[in-house]
């Protein structure tokens, strides 16, 4: 029994995208219930070398929606990077979750042979679209959405194991 790309890709975006949306949500209500901005938390970060809150969702958002790209051959929508508030970041998982919904499963399906090709300014990867997937995007992504669930509740947002898997 195999499972489609779009099935190991699409789905887990989507759920977890909408479950970090909830994170945002349950922070802002922790923020204004202790009379405090929660828009602060956007800047907040594990240690000082790290990316801020807002950077790993941006990080999540980029990783998926051009995932889906890659995988269908298509264009991921451009984003900026310049989010500041709580309002901003859950607009942006917004977009990218549109975005994913519009990528039909055909368009993915398929691409686990499809050349997918990285450049860095020191070089370059090369993976076959499920290596890219599994060896690469789904880390990567999974690591993004954990450190911003990391970050809130380090700064005090009431959340659990429950807040970050979600429901089904």
């Amino acid at each position: 029994m195999s499972i489609s790309m779009h099935k190991a890709s699409a789905p887990v975006f989507l759920r977890m995208l909408g479950n970090l949306d909830a994170l945002l949500e349950k922070a802002e209500k922790y923020a204004k219930d202790r009379g405090f901005d929660p828009n602060l938390l956007v800047t907040a970060r594990l240690a000082p070398d790290m990316r801020p809150l807002s950077a790993q969702i941006q990080f999540a958002s980029d990783t998926s929606k051009f995932a889906i790209a890659r995988l269908s051959g298509g264009t991921s929508p451009s984003m900026a990077d310049t989010e500041t508030t709580i309002a901003e970041l859950r607009e942006r998982i917004a977009k990218t979750v549109d975005y994913i919904k519009s990528v039909p499963a055909s368009a993915v399906d398929g691409s686990e042979e499809r050349e997918i090709v990285l450049k860095f300014p020191n070089g370059e990867m090369k993976f076959a679209g499920l290596d890219y997937l599994t060896g690469f995007v789904l880390p990567n992504f999974l690591f993004h959405v954990t450190t911003a669930y990391a970050i809130l509740r380090h700064n005090g947002v009431p959340l659990g194991k429950q807040d970050f898997l979600g429901g089904r």
